[in-house]
């Protein structure tokens, strides 16, 4: 009985920082800012205030090329906020076809080549840095890969169990990071 309380101590208690561990939020001087597709408010506006605050002198801002929003193409409401954020001169879209982090890695290397960028700082969401900091690094070797983390709270906190939507953030999260590991970084 005694054994069974202590390792639901543990169990609990590692569930209680199992939220942290997926946040990697380090925001370092850079040669570029990419953005990666997915969530369209937090993120971009959290690039945008990096890339006044001088932590890079450009941001490329990856938009799905499929995607829309009614009638909006999500690549022309991605530029709309480029122009009207007042930086069209350093920042500009990258259009991306993949449905995923891996595959985005790819549609992400055809835009940061020409830029000439070796460190850069890719922007995503909190719960989500772990994970697309992984699959970056592995997939984009010729970069010095850094985070920083978007954080929304009604998307994700700490406390993920107090919250429904925390809570399928932070286990979705988890499930997909087994996965990588165990199948996707193995993957050609």
């Amino acid at each position: 009985m005694l054994i069974v309380l202590i390792l639901a101590i543990l169990l609990a208690g590692m569930a209680s920082r199992a939220a942290r561990f997926l946040v990697v939020d380090e925001p370092v001087k850079a040669d570029a800012i990419l953005v990666l597709a997915g969530e369209t408010n937090v993120r971009p506006r959290l690039a945008i205030e990096l890339l006044r605050r001088g932590v890079a002198p450009r941001v490329l801002l990856n938009a799905e090329m499929r995607g829309r929003v009614y009638d909006q193409r999500l690549i022309d409401l991605a530029q709309k906020f480029i122009n009207d954020a007042g930086e069209a001169s350093r920042a500009s879209v990258c259009p991306v076809e993949a449905f995923s982090t891996t595959g985005e890695a790819e549609d992400a290397r055809r835009c940061l080549a020409p830029s000439g960028a070796r460190r850069v700082l890719v922007v995503t969401s909190d719960f989500h840095s772990r994970r697309a900091l992984m699959i970056l690094r592995h997939r984009l070797p010729e970069y010095d890969i850094h985070m920083a983390a978007a954080r929304n709270p009604e998307e994700f906190g700490d406390a993920w169990w107090t919250r429904r939507e925390w809570a399928k953030n932070m286990l979705d999260e988890w499930m997909k990071i087994v996965w990588w590991e165990a199948v996707d970084r193995w993957r050609g």
